[in-house]
């Protein structure tokens, strides 16, 4: 063997050893024996490492450049767009690998990142991005969904534009119907898009102040109509949590039904939400656990760091799950759990990830969290202590330590 984690706390609970030879998961069991180098868990919790679905590498960092916010219409994408004429291929790989380099401390092993192609920045982060995909594959395996987030109906230089990505290997196709005259064209063109080039779909859904004129429903019947379940998942999701809770319960149905998966994104929505209002501000923040509940598979994700859409940030999913859970009141143990599984193991499954997980076979994807539970991370905010990639050592982290007066 190459490698043997110790005392790996496994989500279950259970104590065990983990064996890994070759870039691969080998054993899984008490007591392994073999003269390997060794890594002690000491008792914590073990992960195949935490899963980013949603995160904007190319626009992070920007804040500096962009205008204030004016009172308290954000005006994000305007303020983006105006400077996206300053982002060469260069400035994007820095600042999007300084974001990069942060997730990786916190955990995440797999990400899609999505990507912006308008005629303000053209293929530059594209090429940046792809270039950063490829250096930094001993850490994280990246996934690139491209979409254009300055409308598409009327701007065909983005159409042209997310062709040529996807011809050159892009595996995902986004949308922003919200900033699009005609909705319902943009969204019809991207599953067409879809299905030309056999990719998944993710999009930016239902952002807004209330549940009229929603997306959703035309995703789901389009996902039903071309067989598209499993393979179609919208992010934000915000109207959602403005609808009475039994008509959100049918909708959570129907979402689970046609096979589309949703991502919360708690920093971004709390921060953009609600801005027509100045007292009672609403959260904005649709309930995930609720829609796990009624069958929908849900992921938690990051989004935006360091813009105007959400001028803050660390890159912690785990702090993203912590929250989602105070903002939307999840408070129980097997509810956090239900959290970590948006960070894990239903994130990989939004991706259709099918070699993810703790299993023999599987890549030596592990991560070692100061926590004794899932349950513990999530409420308690608990830090990756050590981070392995295909069995190789990617990040360390020295637990803090008291230093007491008189004591050595």
């Amino acid at each position: 063997m190459d490698l043997i984690v110790r005392n790996a706390r496994l989500p279950n609970g259970d104590l065990a050893d983990i064996g890994t030879e070759g870039g691969r998961i080998v054993a899984i069991q008490p007591g392994l024996v073999a003269d390997a180098p060794i890594y002690d868990a000491e008792g914590c919790l073990v992960c195949a490492g935490l899963v980013e679905t949603h995160i904007h590498l190319d626009k992070s960092r920007i804040i500096g450049r962009c205008a204030p916010e004016p009172g308290r219409s954000p005006k994000s994408m305007e303020r983006v767009a105006a400077v996206k004429h300053t982002f060469s291929e260069q400035d994007v790989y820095d600042r999007a690998s300084a974001t990069l380099e942060e997730c990786i401390k916190h955990g995440a092993t797999r990400m899609r990142t999505h990507v912006e192609l308008d005629a303000g920045v053209e293929l530059r982060s594209f090429d940046a991005i792809e270039q950063l995909r490829r250096d930094y594959a001993w850490a994280i395996d990246i996934e690139l969904c491209v979409f254009p987030q300055e409308s598409l109906t009327d701007n065909p230089r983005s159409d042209a534009l997310i062709e040529a990505a996807l011809k050159r290997g892009a595996k995902v196709v986004g949308a922003a119907p919200n900033y699009d005259p005609d909705k319902v064209r943009h969204i019809h063109r991207i599953f067409d898009l879809a299905r030309e080039y056999d990719v998944d779909i993710d999009m930016h859904l239902d952002s807004g102040n209330s549940p009229d004129d929603m997306d959703i429903h035309l995703v789901c019947e389009l996902t039903e109509k071309y067989g598209l379940g499993g393979r179609v998942a919208a992010g934000h999701g915000c109207k959602y949590s403005t609808m009475p809770l039994a008509d959100l319960k049918v909708l959570a149905r129907r979402i689970a039904d046609a096979g589309v998966a949703i991502t919360v994104l708690p920093a971004t929505d709390l921060f953009m939400q609600g801005r027509d209002q100045e007292c009672n501000v609403r959260r904005g923040l649709a309930d995930a656990n609720l829609l796990v509940e009624h069958g929908v598979n849900c992921s938690i994700s990051t989004n935006n760091i360091l813009n105007p859409f959400t001028p803050m940030g660390d890159c912690s999913l785990i702090r993203m799950a912590n929250m989602q859970a105070n903002v939307c009141q999840i408070g129980r143990p097997e509810q956090f759990r239900v959290c970590f599984e948006m960070l894990s193991d239903r994130s990989a499954r939004l991706m259709n990830l099918k070699d993810y997980g703790l299993v023999v076979g599987n890549p030596a994807d592990i991560v070692i969290i100061d926590a004794q539970s899932p349950e513990q991370a999530v409420a308690e905010i608990r830090a990756p202590l050590a981070a392995f990639k295909r069995g190789v050592p990617t990040v360390t982290r020295p637990r803090a330590q008291l230093h007491r007066p008189g004591l050595t």
